[in-house]
């Protein structure tokens, strides 16, 4: 698990805002990853995508990692903001734009 753990954290610490999901962005495999993908894209949001179908290790110790059961499971400046409901309550709000734009700000 450690290893895994410690790749979780590389992916956190190179991406300021990151989205373990289920499939990519372009082709989600499931519709909470793909209402997610489209509220990210909907603020702009250069995120990087992580794949969790593809790497079972990251799928089986993620969960543990943020505290948090399922996916997808949504990273902003290394903070687990949360999953698809507190993305979409954030998006309608207008807090997500708000957080996505402070994220991307050149440092």
């Amino acid at each position: 698990m450690n290893a895994t753990v410690d790749r979780i954290k590389a992916v956190l610490a190179e991406h300021p805002i990151v989205l373990f999901m289920k499939g990519t962005p372009q082709f989600p495999m499931c519709g909470f990853s793909s209402r997610t993908v489209e509220a990210l894209k909907a603020c702009k949001a250069q995120f990087h995508a992580v794949n969790v179908l593809q790497d079972p290790e990251v799928r089986a110790n993620l969960p543990r990692f943020s505290n948090w059961p399922t996916f997808p499971q949504l990273f902003i400046n290394g903070e687990l903001i949360g999953g698809c409901d507190i993305t979409l309550e954030l998006h309608q709000a207008g807090e997500l734009a708000r957080i996505v734009s402070e994220a991307q700000k050149p440092a």
